[in-house]
């Protein structure tokens, strides 16, 4: 994982400089710092609107009693979203605006929370009980002791 993050810094901003410079060339340097400042804006204003239908849903996924796991994951990648776009350059401005569009940002929540859950369901597994035993799967009981104290 810390090599992709370092493959990952050295790339981006290599592959953003190429793009300006193709861009600039093609249609002249203050059209580019337009494009780049048009793009920040535009992409600032759908973060926010987002952001609220994002935070509304968390509020209501709460007010149901249900874990709002999803609308907060989802919040984490409004959030690098934001990042992306207010960094100047066509390649993270095409990620983060991706990253706005609802369908993609909730398959990719739900993408990270059955991992997680998968995850922990094969950690869970292979807990073993005080007898030795294998833990069932799908119960909540814990053995322990305990001790009773009078009020």
């Amino acid at each position: 994982m810390f090599r992709l993050f370092i493959i990952l810094f050295l790339t981006v901003p290599v592959l953003e400089i190429y793009l300006l410079l193709k861009v600039g060339s093609l249609i002249g340097a203050l059209w580019t710092v337009f494009i780049v400042i048009l793009t920040a804006v535009i992409g600032a204003s759908l973060l926010r609107l987002q952001g609220i239908t994002t935070i509304r849903r968390l509020q209501e996924s709460a007010a149901r009693g249900e874990p709002p796991a999803i609308p907060m994951i989802e919040g984490a990648f409004l959030l690098f979203a934001g990042a992306l776009l207010l960094t100047p350059g066509f390649f993270t401005d095409a990620v983060g605006f991706a990253l706005l569009f609802p369908p993609l940002r909730q398959y990719l929540a739900v993408q990270i929370l059955t991992r997680g859950v998968w995850m922990s369901a094969g950690a869970h597994q292979t807990h073993t009980s005080r007898s030795g035993g294998r833990a069932p799967d799908d119960t909540h009981t814990y053995n322990g002791e305990y001790k009773k104290l009078d009020e």
